[in-house]
């Protein structure tokens, strides 16, 4: 099931708070999470809820397990290897087996049969999840969570199961055994909902279909102007489709009362690649800042084999494809050369900087998108016009006029400007001593008519179309 379904939307969701609502005390209200939370997975993956909930009870029995061991003064370390080891067993043969059979193959001149192991939904994001309440929990950061019940909860808990933020147990370990959703949160959280959902069905899914038809079919028939216009409409059609999806995780979680770290602050208006990936996926930048780079020894010693190290898996965790490992090998080097220039490159105009930060994360996105080296090769042959059709076609510049408001969209959507509306009227729209709640009441008003017109709109587009899933539904 998908946040951006009609199932979704009006039966599951609905339900979901009637039950949530209804039922007395916050046990109760664990309970019909988790069940929802069960029933979400299950109804795409019914086999595959099994192993969610082994991992669940493998990594809740290792937490207990080094709980007795630091009581009675033992060694935590074995029971901390053995999960970890037992995690990524299990991550690298359901996302990772097929690519290293067949590279062996490639590698040896072999013919061993290639596993055709579907990849279960939302693995990599539960597996790190978990893996870092164990780590936690050795490094007597967190407290062992004594209730299976709770601990499935975090889990598998639906706003955030499929595709993040990647949620760490400290977060909301206290919100586990007491919270609260107030009216504040419960209006925040539909806000942030119907924001994220116009983000993706609104926005991305109609950057998509510029995508294909750019970037899908034959490139040797395709136009340098062209292939530019679909990478860059795939840069934005990752950012809403993403930045959506944890959107609306974050706004259900806020009516539940759970309060989840922001996944996203403006990527696209950064000014350097470490202020990128500052702003982007920040739930991932710094899981592999905390569990990877520092370990590894951070800054203080192999500083640039600790990047590579962070850089080679966090490309690798993306995919089970060599792109992915190129890309996070790109950021590598980028960063590399740019950090010891940092001060300097300070000194450059903003928007010079600006603009070279984004055309090197569009080239990154380039690699990204293309799984086959043949097609990267030829995508930047024809972007850089040292193949394809010419520049431009006449279906091409149809297209692109066609397409200039939503691009238009795109970039003001991905800029600071609706942050700065937003905040803006908030604040003119705020309670002041002597106007009563009137200008309170507009800010309520305007913002939930507005919430409402983008559900609206998104729900006439579903209708036409059915749905699309989440692109980091495959990571």
């Amino acid at each position: 099931m998908v946040f951006s379904s009609l199932i979704f939307l009006f039966l599951f969701l609905p339900a979901c708070l009637i039950c949530y609502f209804l039922v007395p005390g916050l046990k109760a209200k664990n309970l019909v999470l988790v069940v929802f939370s069960l029933v979400f997975y299950a109804w795409g993956e019914p086999f595959y809820v099994l192993l969610l909930l082994a991992s669940a009870a493998m990594n809740y029995f290792a937490g207990l397990l080094m709980g007795g061991c630091r009581r009675r003064g033992k060694s935590l370390k074995p029971v901390l290897v053995g999960a970890v080891a037992i995690n990524l067993l299990a991550l690298g043969v359901f996302k990772y087996a097929a690519l290293a059979v067949t590279t062996l193959n490639e590698l040896s001149g072999l013919a061993l049969p290639v596993p055709q192991i579907a990849l279960p939904i939302g693995i990599s994001f539960y597996t790190f999840q978990a893996m870092s309440y164990v780590v936690d929990v050795y490094r007597d950061e967190v407290g062992v969570q004594r209730s299976y019940g709770k601990f499935l909860l975090y889990i598998s808990l639906f706003p955030q199961l499929i595709a993040g933020p990647i949620v760490r147990y400290s977060d909301i370990e206290a919100q586990l055994e007491d919270r609260h959703a107030s009216r504040e949160d419960m209006f925040y959280g539909l806000i942030r909902f119907a924001v994220g959902l116009g983000k993706k069905i609104l926005i991305a899914d109609h950057c998509y279909t510029v995508v294909t038809q750019m970037l899908d079919g034959s490139l040797s028939s395709a136009t340098t102007l062209g292939t530019w216009l679909g990478i860059l409409m795939f840069t934005f059609q990752i950012y809403f489709d993403f930045s959506g999806y944890s959107d609306m995780a974050i706004g259900l979680g806020r009516i539940f009362g759970f309060k989840y770290m922001e996944n996203f602050n403006l990527p696209y208006a950064a000014r350097s690649i470490t202020d990128f990936w500052r702003r982007w996926h920040m739930s991932l930048s710094s899981f592999f800042r905390d569990y990877v780079y520092i370990p590894l020894g951070g800054n203080r010693r192999h500083r640039w084999f600790n990047l590579f190290v962070t850089w080679c898996l966090t490309g690798l965790w993306h995919g089970a494809s060599w792109n992915f490992l190129l890309w996070g090998f790109y950021f590598f080097v980028l960063l590399s050369i740019e950090k010891p220039l940092l001060k300097k490159l300070r000194r450059w105009p903003n928007v010079v900087r600006s603009l070279l930060t984004m055309f090197l994360v569009v080239i990154g996105w380039t690699i990204f998108y293309f799984t086959d080296f043949a097609r990267l090769g030829q995508a930047f042959a024809v972007m850089f016009g040292f193949a394809g059709s010419g520049f431009v076609s006449g279906q091409v510049r149809i297209l692109l006029l066609n397409n200039l408001p939503l691009l238009l969209l795109c970039i003001l959507g991905s800029s600071i400007l609706p942050r700065a509306i937003g905040n803006y009227f908030g604040v003119l729209c705020a309670r002041r001593p002597g106007d009563g709640n009137g200008r309170q009441l507009v800010f309520v008003t305007v913002s939930y008519v507005f919430s409402v017109a983008l559900i609206a709109l998104s729900t006439v587009s579903l209708v036409g179309s059915g749905f699309s899933a989440f692109l980091y539904y495959r990571f």
